[in-house]
């Protein structure tokens, strides 16, 4: 057996997770450092890591960038395009042709290391170097240990010596009762007796019983090595024992004298005041006992109050104590088996109290809709309404406002039946026991009676809708009111809930509601079953008036506090209460019920309109009365935006569909009159009426109305013979007078009308283009031989044409400035109507003149063929043509202007030089001086003095000379 100097050191692991136990080394051991071993195949046993020196892992570094990763891309570099030549250094090429010459600037990323950076650093390694170079003196280095020294040699026999036993033997899990161990270390072989082996067995089971012994010494003597090795510690931790046996005993002794104390301490100072907190325990319980006896008395008159309550209509506080007690129930009643149908019995008289709520506000806005319309549009039973909605509010039955729609519509049917029953009854010439229905009763009105209950129908409108308004702002001032204790509410819950978080402590005790809702008529509350215990464990001494103590200071806290609120701040069965968007919409819907109102309104108007219309009695009134009632209708429709906020255009539509069929009928009515007066003008001058002069004067003051009717003085003003018109006289028809007067009725109907400016500007724009067609037919065309009996068209009647064609064509501008003043920048150009007419007229007036140019023309041609150059002088042509002349200025003289005159005649003038030249061209007769010469020279002088000396064309350049042919 090996000595235990001569065992070789157990081998310390490189890490602690394979060691079964880690011990100091003694200081015999610690001059020796141990060889690194070489790595065992066995897999049983750990391997030695990777040294610390070798190079990067392509398995471990494959992630992580070293400086194996660097690499250039050297045909790119070599094939740069952007140089012309190929340089051999690749920096060069690579980085410009500076590279080498430029210097590398220090880096501002980089600092400046010195020996300061450093002073920390060896001021740590100062201790742990002292400690290391009295570690090397204690423990040699490798080199220092010689190859052959006797440690050395018994260390490394001691370790071939315990590689020699088995390695089962190490094995953790070793255990001889498992059977596969068992026959490994001890195989039956060796104990087998049977048959001529048993010698050779018997030493088998010897030199195995021999082996065994020498691995048990091995172990032993590695054994005993280690425990030399641990001495020292061994001896100390023996020598600690005792001492802590010692102090032991100390720590009984004094353990039992504690207890000794403790149970004086017990018995004199806990048992006594335990007691007593036992029996203060018990006085709480029988307190809280009492209190909730007193809420289940409270909770027991519930329903006997909620009947009280509902007597007297008063809703809400019916479902708050509904509420209330429902909640009591659930939390500070729950389980009570004397309440168990109480719950149900509650929600089935909300549910009836929801019914009787719905009723009663049916009620409500039937009676106030349906009461007498009169001045008075105050709100009737304010409170009444206000508790009525706040309750539907509360209960979330937002369909109300669908109820008071149907009642506002069946009043709004029978305001105009009311209306016309009034009516009717002062109206002898109409029997309702022979003419039943309203719409017959109604038509047989004259149109002043029919007005008046028009006017009725809409002042009443007016009212019923100032009432409804008053009342939907009633309602809507409780949502808005709702909306705002949420709000605050919401405000408080935010504040209490930061104020709480600041205060909280696991000692506080939790809150609980003080303040709820009565639940008898008595006055009693449920906080007194809360506040009344607080007082007796306060120290106060309950008295027989402690209740109603109680009951007064809940009371006067109740009235400070909101209905909906309770003392933590929360709404009271929130669950029930609309939210702010579900509110929001019911004041929306609100608004919109009033716009309802209105429309409603507005369809009984227009109902009321078509009955009437129905025969044609609106299309036959005549201007002033249609304005009338237009002027009554825009009225009534006005108020109504004013009232609601919002156009409505159903009794706008049917007034328009109205004025249309009377712009249809004014217009035909005022064209078939002119058809008529045109068809029996005999185109001769009529003479100016003062009212004529007085409407034309009117227009030229700027402004384009039907002046009033003036009384009739003591002295009439005489018809004049021209209608003067901004300081020109105009010769006129008299169809042109009546014409004038009708399109000033168009423009007046605008006026009063301004809906109908675009109808009425086509009408009248038809109507002018009438006139102007006709007139072309009856004195061009001649219409007026057939028509009229005229025996011929004379030039008279031609001038007196165009003289009316320039009148007319003189207000076109005015007119059209007038209906541009009425219509809306998008709708001007429907003006272009008036451009086309102003072209027509002046086309026809242009006509006109040529005609009477061309009736001389024909003239000239006839006489002027037949002209002889000879004595006497002047001769017979040229007397008959000055005849002819002096007729034609006699005719037109009185009727055109002078302007209009001389241009004429220097129209006539040229024809006449025109059919002179050809006819001396003809005669051959020249400007000569010869005798022909002069006898032309004498018609020429007798002409030009006969067409002088008329009137106005004193002035006139005849230019004569143009009658000769120009000599080549």
């Amino acid at each position: 057996m090996a000595t235990s100097h001569s065992s070789p050191p157990v081998p310390r692991p490189s890490d602690g997770s394979d060691a079964v136990f880690r011990k100091e080394r003694d200081s015999a051991s610690r001059q020796y450092k141990l060889a690194r071993s070489l790595p065992d195949v066995c897999p049983m046993e750990p391997t030695e890591l990777r040294g610390l020196c070798e190079g990067p892992s392509v398995v471990a570094d494959q992630h992580r960038w070293t400086v194996y990763n660097s690499k250039v891309n050297l045909p790119a570099a070599l094939n740069d395009p952007r140089l012309a030549k190929r340089e051999s250094d690749f920096f060069t090429k690579s980085w410009g042709l500076d590279f080498v010459e430029t210097e590398v600037l220090p880096s501002i990323y980089l600092p400046n290391i010195t020996e300061e950076h450093f002073t920390a650093y060896l001021q740590e390694m100062t201790q742990r170097e002292k400690t290391h170079e009295s570690c090397k003196k204690i423990y040699p280095s490798k080199d220092e240990v010689t190859p052959g020294s006797s440690l050395t040699t018994n260390h490394d026999k001691s370790r071939a010596e315990l590689e020699q036993v088995p390695k089962i033997f190490m094995r953790p899990d070793f255990a001889l009762d498992d059977s596969a161990t068992f026959n490994a270390v001890l195989p039956w072989t060796h104990f087998s007796v049977t048959g001529g082996k048993a010698n050779r067995d018997i030493a088998s089971s010897r030199l195995l019983q021999e082996k065994l012994s020498h691995y048990l010494d091995v172990v032993e003597v590695s054994i005993a090595h280690q425990i030399s090795l641990r001495s020292e510690a061994f001896f100390h931790a023996m020598s600690s024992q005792h001492e802590l046996q010692d102090r032991l005993c100390e720590t009984a002794w004094a353990v039992a004298v504690l207890r000794e104390r403790t149970a004086a301490m017990e018995r004199v100072m806990v048992e006594g005041p335990l007691q007593a907190l036992r029996l203060g325990l018990a006085r709480n319980n029988c307190a809280k006992l009492h209190s909730k006896l007193k809420l289940m008395a409270a909770v027991h008159q519930t329903q006997p109050t909620v009947q009280l309550l509902l007597s007297t209509s008063e809703f809400v506080g019916a479902l708050e104590l509904i509420t209330t007690t429902q909640e009591v129930l659930q939390q500070e009643l729950q389980g009570v088996h004397s309440f168990r149908h109480l719950g149900s019995q509650l929600c089935e008289m909300e549910k009836l109290i929801d019914k009787m709520m719905i009723a009663d506000f049916t009620t409500y806005a039937r009676s106030d809709l349906g009461r007498p319309l009169e001045e008075d549009i105050q709100v009737l039973e304010r409170d009444r309404l206000q508790s009525l909605v706040f309750g539907l509010l509360r209960q979330r039955k937002l369909d109300f406002l669908d109820i008071y729609d149907e009642e506002m519509i069946q009043a709004a049917k029978g305001i105009v039946k009311q209306c016309v029953v009034n009516m009717v009854s002062h109206i002898e010439e109409i029997d309702t026991e022979v003419v039943v229905k309203l719409a017959d009763q109604m038509r047989l009105m004259t149109f002043p009676q029919w007005f008046d209950l028009l006017k009725s129908v809409f002042s009443s409108f007016i009212l019923f809708l100032k009432r409804i308004k008053a009342t939907l702002s009633v309602i809507r001032n409780v949502v808005l009111e709702v909306m705002d204790g949420n709000q605050r509410i919401r405000l408080a819950e935010a504040a209490a809930a930061a104020v709480g978080v600041g205060r909280a402590s696991p000692e506080a005790p939790p809150s609980r509601d003080s303040e709820l809702a009565y639940l008898t008529h008595e006055g009693m509350f449920i906080s007194d079953a809360f506040s009344e215990p607080d007082q007796q464990l306060g120290g106060a001494t309950p008295g027989p008036d402690s209740a109603s103590g109680t009951t007064e200071s809940s009371s006067s806290r109740e009235q400070a506090t909101p209905p909906l609120v309770r003392a933590s701040g929360a709404v009271v069965n929130e669950d029930m209460m609309p939210t702010d968007l579900e509110l929001g919409r019911v004041a929306n819907n609100i608004q919109e019920l009033l716009c309802t109102a209105s429309d409603a309104s507005h369809d009984r108007c227009v109902k009321f309109l078509m009955a009437r219309a129905k025969d044609g009695s609106l299309e036959r009134l005549s201007s002033s009365e249609f304005v009338c009632l237009s002027q009554e209708v825009e009225n009534f429709v006005r108020e109504t935006e004013q009232l609601c906020q919002r156009r409505s255009m159903s009794l706008r539509g049917a007034l328009q569909s109205q004025a249309n069929r009377f712009v249809h009928r004014f217009h035909e009515e005022r064209k078939t009159k002119l058809s008529l007066l045109l068809d029996n003008e005999r185109w001769k001058q009529a003479e100016v009426p003062t009212e004529f002069q007085d409407l034309v004067d009117s227009i030229a003051d700027g402004r384009i109305t039907l002046p009033e009717k003036k009384p009739a003085g003591p002295e009439e003003r005489k018809p004049s013979e021209y209608l003067c018109v901004d300081g020109q006289k105009y010769a006129v028809v008299g169809t042109v007078l009546l014409l004038i007067r009708i399109f000033l009725e168009y423009c007046q109907c605008v006026n009063d009308i301004p809906s109908i400016t675009t109808d009425m500007l086509t009408r009248l724009t038809d109507l002018l283009k009438h006139f102007n067609s006709r007139t072309c037919q009856l004195v061009l065309g001649a219409g007026a031989l057939q028509v009229v009996g005229l025996k011929t068209i004379t030039t008279k009647n031609l001038a007196l044409a165009s003289r009316c064609l320039q009148l007319v064509l003189h207000y076109i501008p005015i007119i059209r400035a007038h209906f541009e003043t009425k219509l809306q920048p998008k709708q001007y150009n429907i003006l272009r109507h008036f451009d086309h007419i102003t072209k027509d007229y002046s086309d026809h007036i242009a006509e006109i003149l040529a005609k009477l140019v061309a009736i001389m023309d024909s003239l000239f041609e006839k006489a002027l063929s037949k002209y002889e150059v000879k004595a006497p002088m002047p001769s017979g042509c040229f007397r008959t043509l000055c005849k002819q002349l002096g007729k034609m200025h006699e005719a037109i003289s009185d009727l055109l202007p002078e302007e209009q005159t001389q241009m004429l005649f220097l129209r006539i003038n040229a024809s006449f030089k025109l059919h002179l030249k050809r006819q001396l061209a003809r005669l051959n007769v020249s400007n000569d001086g010869g005798p022909q010469h002069g006898l032309v020279m004498v018609d020429i002088a007798f002409y030009t003095g006969n067409v002088q000396a008329l009137k106005s064309l004193e002035k006139l350049d005849l230019n004569l000379a143009e009658i000769w042919e120009q000599k080549r």
